[in-house]
């Protein structure tokens, strides 16, 4: 079993920035794709980012390219998403997840953190 805690959501001016962390914990982390979900009010959760084991591989949904950065730190077991140019409409529910596969990342992830909301008014 994996364990997800995610911390740093909050309320920012649009144009401003955060830097979401989710601390993994239960299993060997760096084997693990990890990745980003969000849910805003009134619509489904929507596929953000992934990395793969390594960090070598990232991919993101057009929405936040450009604006958002995932990385991870193996020793740390952590992984972070860096969202900068924040939009009103990035607010959401921020979900950190976990898959044997960056694919299962994007259609079933395997491991759920309990998510962060992210506010980011105009």
């Amino acid at each position: 079993q994996v364990q997800l805690v995610e911390s740093g959501g909050g309320l920012v001016q649009a144009g401003g920035s955060l830097r979401l962390s989710c601390a993994a914990s239960g299993r060997t982390f760096s084997s693990y794709a990890m990745g980003w979900f969000r849910q805003a009010p009134g619509k489904e959760r929507e596929f953000v980012a992934v990395i793969n084991w390594s960090g070598g591989y990232t991919y993101y949904a057009d929405s936040v390219k450009g604006r958002f950065t995932i990385s991870r730190d193996n020793a740390k077991n952590t992984v972070y998403l860096q969202m900068n140019s924040l939009k009103p409409e990035d607010t959401a529910v921020y979900y950190c997840v976990a898959s044997s596969s960056t694919e299962r990342i994007q259609t079933s992830p395997d491991y759920w953190g309990q998510g962060t909301q992210v506010t980011a008014s105009s």
